[in-house]
């Protein structure tokens, strides 16, 4: 899978430049602190993540307007409470979610200004916190994140 570069359209990675990110010399230090029980493989794999912002272009060309957006992430709020707010590894292709392809599932989301951020919790499976084996989308995802803090180290 290729990753897309900037105006380009079609199947692949989407990696958003602009979406902003958690700055560990800010306010929001906490998060990173959390982030290193990535090392702990008994713990549950849970990070924050930038899901999106307003009156921003995206990778894929696309600008939400900010009452669009928020009024779309009250939606999704109700999602979360039911704990439906499934995701996949990778930009899906449709709204709909492909059981196969789960690899987290969203838990909190909040505003930042223009930015939506949001806890996530990575879907991993017994044999990889006991053995460290990947069986799952979502211990591959912790398996990437996990390397990614090694080297971040």
């Amino acid at each position: 899978m290729k990753i897309l570069g900037p105006n380009e359209i079609g199947k692949g990675i989407l990696i958003e430049y602009d979406a902003g990110y958690v700055n560990p010399r800010s306010s929001n230090n906490q998060y990173i602190m959390e982030s290193k029980n990535f090392l702990d493989y008994s713990k549950p794999f849970e990070f924050y993540a930038v899901l999106q912002k307003y009156n921003t272009p995206n990778r894929n060309g696309r600008i939400y307007p900010e009452k669009v957006l928020k009024r779309e992430a009250e939606n999704y709020k109700k999602m979360i409470e039911k704990g439906t707010s499934l995701s996949e590894l990778n930009h899906p292709e449709s709204s709909l979610i492909d059981l196969d392809r789960v690899s987290h599932i969203i838990t909190e989301i909040w505003w930042d200004g223009p930015t939506l951020l949001g806890k996530l919790k990575l879907l991993t499976s017994p044999g990889f916190h006991e053995r460290g084996v990947v069986s799952t989308k979502g211990d591959l995802a912790a398996n990437f994140s996990k390397a990614l803090l090694i080297w971040l180290a």
